[in-house]
């Protein structure tokens, strides 16, 4: 399909002073990319598609989901198919030249597709990227006025990654107040930089931390926000098994998204400490995931899913670790973070 981004003052220019000239010279089936900058198009490609019934007409696409949204909803609403477009998968890169032997490597590199195509070096794009997309189209949706505590903010939530969210601490942490940490929070989750794991709303007659979890989407911005300038660091950074973690869970995201089915995950945690760190929800099975960064299985591993199948008589339990085998033990299936898709299947 021809691809036309209205990122160019030229183009944009068209689509805004003349915009039935621009779609009837940019007629269907095309591609839109950066369309939140036009969004007068939205409602004259309305009647385009009402006259053509034709499925699949406009791809349009858009780095600003807040303000994607709002276009859509307003002129496009039953017209459309929404689908998330996170950063690579390991799945993607797979079939690629660009695999690892070690996830340290994800870990510090992430999986923005620019770092793959140019082979930049990851510690000076991050840098570029937060400054612009981050601090500067981030936060003019909202119209932020102080740079200095989003900064600050965006940086202490890298430094809570895996860890419940207490909004509280953190507003007060980055001098803010409730409510404007409460703000900036949903603005980074609209934005797909970070997301929430909810805890599991059932008890099994134990009571339960209310507080959510906080992840990155994407390990390589985490570890730049972290300051980590090479992957040697992430060695022995005290951070690599939260990192690791949300690297995990952030891969049972896109194996969902990419095939535009919801992503029905949690974690489950009582309020002596006894944690699984993703539940995977279908129908009226429960499958606990737990995830451990190390390279070797030990026995402390498997205290936390054998403390859940004793309490919900659970048959099936998955691991997911920093090790290269799978292993089949019993009533727990044990999966290399190669193969994290397969305990999906």
């Amino acid at each position: 399909m021809r691809y036309i981004s209205l990122e160019d003052l030229d183009t944009r220019s068209f689509a805004e002073n003349d915009p039935r000239g621009f779609l009837t010279t940019y007629q269907p089936p095309i591609i839109f990319d950066e369309i939140q900058r036009s969004p007068q198009l939205l409602s004259y490609m309305q009647g385009v598609i009402d006259q053509n019934k034709n499925p699949g007409q406009f791809i349009l696409t858009g780095s600003q989901n807040f303000l994607l949204y709002q276009g859509i909803s307003q002129t496009l609403a039953g017209r459309v198919a929404i689908l998330h477009l996170l950063p690579l998968s390991l799945e993607e890169l797979s079939y690629t030249q660009y695999t690892s032997k070690e996830y340290i490597h994800y870990l510090y590199q992430g999986f923005y597709p620019r770092l793959y195509e140019t082979k930049l070096n990851p510690r000076d794009w991050y840098l570029n990227y937060i400054q612009t997309y981050v601090e500067r189209d981030v936060r003019q949706v909202k119209n932020i006025t102080d740079l200095n505590a989003f900064q600050r903010f965006i940086a202490m939530c890298a430094g809570n990654i895996g860890q419940l969210l207490n909004l509280s601490s953190l507003a007060n942490d980055c001098g803010i107040t409730h409510n404007t940490a409460k703000s900036w929070l949903s603005l980074l989750e609209t934005s797909f930089i970070i997301f929430l794991l909810k805890p599991h709303y059932k008890n099994f007659k134990k009571r339960l931390v209310k507080m959510p979890k906080l992840y990155f989407y994407d390990t390589g911005l985490a570890s730049s926000l972290l300051r980590i300038e090479n992957s040697q660091q992430l060695l022995s950074h005290p951070l690599k098994g939260n990192l690791f973690e949300s690297l995990v869970i952030s891969e049972l995201f896109k194996y969902r998204l990419n095939r535009g089915i919801s992503t029905p995950f949690y974690f489950w945690r009582d309020k002596v400490g006894h944690e699984i760190d993703c539940i995977f929800e279908t129908g009226k099975k429960l499958l606990p995931i737990e995830i451990k960064s190390g390279k070797t299985i030990t026995d402390d591993y498997f205290t936390n899913l054998d403390y859940w199948k004793n309490l919900t008589s659970a048959q099936h339990a998955c691991m997911v670790y920093g090790g290269d085998e799978i292993q089949k033990r019993s009533d727990i299936t044990i999966f290399s973070w190669r193969n994290i898709p397969d305990l999906l299947l």
